[in-house]
């Protein structure tokens, strides 16, 4: 899915002149600080597409004549494109504002093309600009927008609803996108059954909740590992006909758990996609790896004697992981050594635990295959 930054010009590219309020000649033309290496990473760090969206009142007239317009501007943009920054369109309005130009900003004339698109994640989409017009034009448009702006300005309603952020600085910019891009990888699904129903909430980017109820108080608390040392947040609320017996339940939370793995990881694009951790708990020894490929395959070497530890089926434990790994499509390998089996699966969850961290850590803005997808 793409996401967009439709970004004005003057005042939040390039200085606004303070006299006539246009950059009409190669002298007037600076740059706002930290504006390039900020677009650098946006673009090829984060993702972004860039528009460029500006209001140039009379553009082409006496008053702003094209001779006087291009010079800078055209330079403006060779300097950004030597850095490797490019737009993927610069839309312009020259019309004057007592016109009510439908192009002219916070109108949507000339974003009209970008406001139904079944490739676009409007939840990602900024527009980024120094006036409340740029607000407006968020509104308009249906997503958020960033105020580059130092002054305390009165905002209306729709310029509340609108704004994410108000900042005159690229760096926390660039930061704010940088968390909000990241913050995006949830899910939420549900699963029901004859035998079970089932419910998982899932962000990989954030551990700000946990709560686990399937009715199993030691696979609750195995659960609970896995969002403690993977540093996710994670709701499980499983109902199943735990009056027959406990596999139903505990193989189908491990299925929903990785299809919202699997939903939440999407192309895994820059992802590290490998994980391997070694964990002791006592004398207990456990080894894990994980490759988030694609490709479902399992295999686990754990000697359990009992046959529950407290409420929970021991043989269930390779269970969970071998259901978890045909929904998540990864491949899992597990190596347990011990004699307490409480300690062993314990110490398998967090293993486990710690392996998808590794994982599902961001390095890179590639998918992390030769094939190009996974």
């Amino acid at each position: 899915m793409r996401k967009i930054l439709f970004l004005d010009r003057d005042g939040t590219i390039i200085v606004e002149p303070t006299d006539n309020f246009q950059v009409d000649s190669l002298a007037k033309l600076s740059f706002i600080p930290k504006v390039i290496r900020n677009l650098y990473f946006l673009q090829h760090h984060l993702g972004y597409e860039l528009v460029m969206v500006s209001n140039q009142d009379g553009l082409g007239t006496a008053s702003l004549p094209e001779t006087d317009f291009l010079p800078p501007h055209q330079k403006m943009l060779q300097i950004l494109q030597n850095e490797d920054i490019t737009f993927a369109e610069i839309l312009i309005d020259k019309t004057f504002e007592h016109e009510n130009a439908p192009t002219r900003k916070p109108r949507t004339g000339l974003v009209q093309h970008y406001l139904h698109s079944n490739d676009i994640d409007y939840s990602q989409c900024y527009v980024i600009g120094d006036r409340l017009t740029d607000l407006e034009l968020a509104y308009n448009m249906g997503i958020k927008g960033i105020l580059f702006n130092e002054n305390t300005l009165l905002l209306s309603e729709k310029h509340q609803k609108a704004l994410a952020l108000q900042s005159y600085n690229w760096d926390e910019i660039a930061q704010f996108l940088s968390e909000k891009s990241y913050s995006q990888r949830k899910a939420s699904i549900h699963r029901k059954t004859k035998e079970t129903d089932i419910r998982v909430e899932l962000n990989l980017d954030s551990y700000e909740y946990t709560d686990i109820q399937t009715g199993i108080s030691f696979f609750d608390h195995m659960l609970e590992q896995i969002s403690k040392h993977a540093r996710i947040s994670l709701r499980i609320y499983a109902q199943g006909d735990l009056h027959i017996d406990e596999h139903h339940t505990i193989e189908d939370t491990a299925l929903t758990l990785g299809e919202a793995f699997k939903k939440a990881l999407g192309n895994k694009k820059g992802i590290a996609r490998y994980g391997y951790f070694t964990l002791p708990m006592d004398e207990a020894l456990a080894q894990v790896a994980i490759d988030f490929s694609g490709r479902p395959y399992f295999s686990a070497h754990m000697n359990l004697l009992r046959e529950k530890v407290g409420n929970f089926p021991t043989e269930m434990a390779k269970h969970f992981f071998k259901s978890f790994s045909d929904t998540a499509l990864c491949n899992l390998h597990i190596h347990t050594q011990g004699q307490n089996d409480h300690h062993i699966i314990e110490a398998t969850f967090k293993a486990f635990a710690k392996a998808v961290r590794e994982a599902i850590k961001q390095e890179h803005q590639d998918i992390p295959s030769t094939k190009g997808l996974l």
